[in-house]
């Protein structure tokens, strides 16, 4: 239990260091990655009023493995962001390495047209 109570501290910090330079503003959102055990999830979001301007997740996608699931959740926030009319954002990995999932969901945004 007390290992798993340090990762969580440990990425919490990680995610400190990140948002005090990564910040969203309404032309240009910040792409936040969160992942669990059962999914990911990729927000959009507007830092300056604190607002969601779009979200997707793995619940509703279907897909056969966990890479392929978080490229298609890219896929699909790439293209909320230009519902919204968003063609630029910055990437927040929320405290997890850039490997794996996390960076399928980059890879996702980008081949779909999200400059990430």
């Amino acid at each position: 239990m007390q290992k798993t109570i340090q990762k969580q501290q440990t990425r919490a910090r990680r995610h400190a260091r990140i948002r005090a330079r990564v910040i969203g503003t309404a032309s240009k959102p910040r792409l936040a990655v969160y992942k669990s055990n059962q999914a990911i999830y990729a927000q959009l979001i507007n830092d300056e009023t604190a607002t969601t301007m779009a979200a997707a997740d793995s619940r509703t996608i279907a897909g056969n493995g966990k890479l392929e699931k978080a490229k298609a959740v890219g896929t699909a926030i790439a293209e909320a962001a230009k519902k919204v009319g968003v063609e630029v954002a910055v990437f927040d990995r929320g405290g997890f390495r850039y490997i794996g999932a996390v960076a399928a969901v980059a890879d996702g945004a980008r081949e779909s047209g999200l400059k990430v």
